[in-house]
């Protein structure tokens, strides 16, 4: 017996080692373990893609509970034979990345970006992010994570940007994108537009004035933001409502703290009248909705903010100031001109950028999209349940592979989720005003001539500014990373759908849902065949980790502290799929003093027995019999629970049987035996201990890969597989 069985186990002193030797086997490569005849060459496949991190920084715990559930998942699957990838990969997360870098680099240099040619700003914090890649590729390592690292992707790289503007081409001659100009979320600090779903809400104390636009008008109207009311060019009340039926058609003009303002008096059905004094001022140029009633009517737009957040228009003590110190400006205008009927204070839901906390403004800004909505000729045939040629939309098909049960989502709650947010998905807007990101692949000349083009279509052609929204390319993950748009690619062919996604619930519609979007579409195939949602990740007080709260635990120092495979059981143990978890460094310490179990029991059967004990070729005792016969129903049970992926149940049985019925009852008995026994008995119980530690140490490897790998390297025989993460999972 090897002499660090005589101390307690340390994890600082192995973990490393033992990556590297993984590392160097080469056998994250499902191609490598098919050359040397670990997997069979015609084995079932099985594939994840790596939820890309983005390359703002280092990992945390959130991290490090995905990359636990997925390893287990992968080194499961491998050793049940299969052709078993994982493909690794980084975000650029353009609008993040750009953002961090650009607040670093002024607080030590005081330029920004406007300081700086486009591309030499664009290196500066490609560098930035790439540095921070290689942090995030180490603490990935740390994890113990399985991942084919010659297969190693990024959003931005060559590879990717192929795939990116072949799918921006595709999109554009199917006329499913186009650009015109809309409303949009306008994040004034970052200076961009962002997604609907990259707004938070956050409640904050509003003041609802009701007043009238002049003298001669003949009702009040309500509203939060008085300072847009010089940009209305309606007002909008319920057809039915009859306070306002008479002045339905009217029109009146007036001066509304310097400008010069005509409404309309429209009827609409989708105003509440129950809501303020039910009638509305339509702005069209500053609210989404506004804007949508203003299409249905006709109605002219007038732009009063600007991209800054300051006023356009109105009196000398208006214009060109803020929009919220304009807000009062206008609201005492209102009470100078005894127009102000009451102000009411409120709770209202204010936009906020989720990246730059800069609050949102909606603008009207020439921009690209994508029609969810639209109807075109399915181009492809290998998508059950839709024909080629048939007629449908990106909506409809983003709908049909849930409801088809192609793509499974668990739990199945988030399906209503899903349903929901595809249901009333608007026209996605693809284009952002920064730098940092896959530029727009459309190329202007003289102002008029324009074309799509992965590169210049020539002298003269100049390239759109805007980029691509970072969803854009991670959309695209599942496939890009396997050779498309090359549908001939090996990876693509054998890979491709991906076998399962693990991302968290507030994902779901920001990312599953592109991913099944692009897929279907530009593939003709989901992109995954199950979506496994996990939860968020809590502090024992049941807190979002924050750096507001300083509650925040760096997964590596964890690490250091306690061992990998003691963080891994505790982000796995008592997790279902769905729920958060509250993260208690307790249960940390508790699965460290399980793996020094494990350690101890290994030291045990490592005195009493040797490797010559295996190929004991005498009968096992009626005892042991009933032990063996025990052990294999627990290991079909696992085994089934396994394939359901329902590793919180494993995990913990697992823990319990090592511990409560290996340690506590068979190796006590053991020792009776050995004291006791006659040589029958003993020999059968040597060869028992030996093969029930075996198999604990292979299905526990999954979850705790370093102690158990460590473990195999002493209790292995020359029969066996010389890598414990290559052995065969115990044989029902």
């Amino acid at each position: 017996m090897n002499d660090k069985y005589l101390s307690p186990y340390d994890a600082s002193a192995s973990e490393s080692t033992i990556y590297d030797m993984w590392e160097q086997s080469g056998y994250f490569n499902p191609d490598a373990m098919i050359r040397d005849g670990l997997t069979k060459e015609d084995a079932a496949p099985f594939s994840i893609v790596l939820p890309p991190p983005n390359v703002t920084g280092q990992l945390h715990l959130g991290h490090a509970f995905e990359d636990a559930t997925q390893d287990a998942i992968i080194r499961y699957r491998r050793m049940k034979g299969f052709r078993t990838l994982w493909v690794p990969g980084t975000d650029h997360a353009a609008i993040a990345t750009q953002a961090k870098f650009e607040k670093e680099h002024y607080k030590k240099e005081k330029k920004s970006r406007h300081d700086y040619d486009r591309n030499d700003f664009f290196d500066m914090t490609l560098d930035f992010g790439r540095a921070h890649q290689s942090t995030i590729l180490g603490q990935l390592k740390k994890m113990g994570a399985s991942l084919d690292w010659s297969r190693l992707a990024f959003t931005l790289d060559e590879a990717r940007q192929h795939a990116v503007y072949t799918a921006f081409k595709k999109m554009y001659d199917a006329e499913l994108i186009y650009q015109k100009d809309r409303i949009v979320n306008w994040d004034v600090k970052g200076q961009t537009t962002v997604s609907d779903d990259e707004v938070l809400r956050e409640e904050r104390e509003a003041t609802m004035y009701t007043f009238k636009y002049s003298d001669d008008f003949p009702f009040p109207i309500a509203s939060t933001r008085p300072e847009t009311k010089l940009g209305d060019t309606a007002v909008a009340v319920h057809p039915d409502d009859t306070r306002y039926q008479q002045y339905i058609g009217n029109e009146y003009s007036f001066t509304f703290a310097g400008a010069d303002v005509t409404v309309k008096i429209i009827a609409d059905e989708h105003v509440d009248s129950e809501f303020g004094v039910g009638a509305l001022g339509v702005t069209p140029a500053h609210s989404m909705i506004d804007s949508e009633i203003a299409e249905r009517h006709d109605l002219p737009s007038v732009q009063v903010i600007n991209e800054y957040g300051k006023m356009i228009i109105g009196n000398d003590d208006i214009k060109n100031t803020k929009a919220a110190v304009a807000r009062e400006t206008v609201a005492q205008w209102l009470r100078d001109n005894n127009l102000m009927v009451s102000e009411e204070k409120i709770i209202q839901n204010v936009g906020i950028a989720e990246r730059t906390g800069g609050v949102i403004e909606p603008l009207p800004k020439l921009q690209w999209w994508i029609n969810v909505n639209k109807s075109f000729d399915y181009p492809h045939d290998s998508l059950t349940g839709i024909e080629k040629g048939q007629s449908v939309t990106l909506k409809e098909l983003m709908l049909h592979v849930v409801e088809n049960e192609e793509v499974s989502i668990v739990p199945e709650r988030f399906e209503k989720t899903y349903r929901h947010w595809i249901t009333n998905l608007r026209d996605w807007n693809i284009s952002r005003q920064i730098i940092f990101g896959h530029q727009i692949p459309v190329w202007y000349k003289d102002g008029e001539d324009m074309k799509v083009s992965e590169t210049s279509p020539g002298y003269g052609w100049v390239q759109d500014t805007d980029t691509l929204d970072t969803w854009f390319s991670s959309g695209l993950w599942s496939f890009s990373t396997l050779g498309w748009p090359n549908t001939e690619a090996e990876d693509f062919k054998t890979y491709h759908p991906t076998n399962l996604l693990n991302p968290g619930y507030e994902i779901l519609p920001l990312w599953v849902s592109r991913m099944i979007l692009m897929s279907t579409f530009l593939v003709g195939d989901i992109p995954f065949k199950e979506v496994h949602i996990h939860g968020m990740l809590r502090d024992k007080q049941g807190r979002k980790f924050s750096k507001s709260l300083n509650n925040g635990i760096d997964p590596l120092e964890v690490i250091e502290q306690y061992g990998t495979d003691a963080l891994r059981m505790a982000l796995t143990i008592g997790v279902t799929p769905g729920q958060d978890m509250s993260f208690d460094l307790q249960k940390v310490k508790a699965y460290r003093k399980f793996a020094n179990k494990l350690w101890n029991i290994t030291r045990f059967v490592l005195t009493e027995t040797d490797k010559q004990h295996e190929v004991y070729e005498g009968s096992f005792s009626k005892r042991d019999v009933e032990i063996l016969n025990h052990f294999s129903e627990r290991t079909k049970e696992l085994t089934k629970e396994m394939d359901e992926n329902k590793l919180y149940l494993v995990a913990e049985k697992l823990y319990h049987y090592t511990w409560h019925t290996f340690a506590d009852e068979i190796l006590e008995e053991s020792k009776a035996i050995f004291e006791n026994g006659n040589d029958s008995e003993i020999l059968s119980r040597k060869k028992l201990l030996r093969h029930i530690l075996k198999n604990i140490c292979i299905m526990l490897h999954p979850f705790m890969p370093f102690i158990t790998e460590e473990i195999w390297q002493d209790l292995k025989n020359n029969n066996d597989r010389d890598i414990l993460m290559t052995v065969s999972w115990p044989q029902l």
